[in-house]
């Protein structure tokens, strides 16, 4: 049984991988924030899956082990270059993992990565999680998906919630992982370009916020669940210190907010929320201002999961 599923699962993403590849320009029917395809952006990520999987102590710390026992099979969403889903087909190679992206670069990537290191528990395939997905009804056990705030329109979120319990078994589980912020600190320009960046994801339509000034996704979460019709909702809260004598911490956040920025810079200037002079002006200042002897600075976010009836 497990064997049929396994050749069933690899063959719906081989399926779904060659559809899209031929259908789709991923540089322009999309929904991310930034280009999915850049290299650049895929580099960023896999430095910040890093640091987000160690400041959570795990891929899935906040189970506990009966609930670990009894994932069979999972599906990471938007699982850009694949690390999640490595990091738990390696913890757990009981587990079958698949990860599903809009990025044929990424999802490339993420594939040659598991072959390397023999993963023969992971699979990759792409997928964009804003439309009907191709698999089948009720077949996940977990269901994962990391800081797709960047992806989903606030319009957007009640159908995904309703794909996701459609893939999932009853009793299957749905986590997502939010940012409660980007980061607070006592920099100046690291907070402008903060708030800069709320304006921007408010303009273009994403997170709950009434106005702007932040994110506003994880106050949602619970809400979003429970009106889905998921129950059991729970909550992990997530804190990683980033201030410079914190080493790893502040280089791994440093390089995010460097090119992540950087990337971005064009969305800041189209979106007329900062001129490209004061934009240019503030981010070599917030750089700057992050290797100051006194930085401090804090990354809060949540994990919040429910089940499916």
């Amino acid at each position: 049984m497990r064997v049929l599923y396994v050749i069933q699962l690899f063959q719906q993403i081989l399926t779904a991988e060659k559809s899209l590849i031929m259908t789709t320009d991923p540089s322009k029917n999309h929904t991310y924030i930034l280009d999915p395809e850049s290299p650049v952006e895929m580099a960023r990520l896999i430095h910040f899956d890093q640091i987000t999987t160690k400041a959570m102590g795990g891929p899935l710390t906040e189970q506990p082990p009966e609930v670990i026992a009894s994932l069979h099979y999972v599906l990471d969403l938007a699982c850009g270059p694949g690390g999640w889903v490595l990091d738990v087909a390696f913890a757990y190679p009981e587990m079958d993992v698949a990860g599903v992206d809009i990025s044929k670069t990424m999802i490339n990537y993420a594939g040659a990565r598991a072959r390397t290191q023999k993963l023969t528990n992971a699979s990759f395939g792409i997928m964009d999680i804003t439309h009907t997905l191709d698999f089948s009804e009720s077949i996940f056990d977990l269901v994962n998906a990391r800081f797709i705030n960047g992806v989903l329109h606030r319009d957007a979120w009640a159908p995904f919630l309703a794909e996701c319990r459609r893939l999932l078994r009853p009793g299957g589980i749905l986590r997502l992982t939010e940012m409660v912020d980007v980061g607070v600190s006592n920099s100046p320009a690291f907070e402008q370009m903060s708030a800069w960046l709320s304006k921007v994801m408010w303009k273009l339509g994403y997170g709950f916020s009434p106005d702007g000034s932040g994110l506003g996704i994880t106050s949602m979460l619970s809400r979003l669940l429970r009106t889905a019709g998921y129950m059991d909702i729970q909550r992990a809260a997530h804190t990683l210190e980033f201030s410079i004598e914190e080493e790893e911490a502040w280089t791994g956040f440093y390089h995010n907010m460097e090119v992540g920025y950087a990337l971005a810079k064009p969305i800041f200037v189209k979106t007329e929320v900062a001129l490209q002079e004061e934009f240019e002006q503030c981010y070599q200042q917030m750089l700057i201002e992050m290797h100051a002897a006194t930085f401090c600075g804090l990354w809060d976010f949540v994990t919040v999961w429910g089940k499916k009836p």
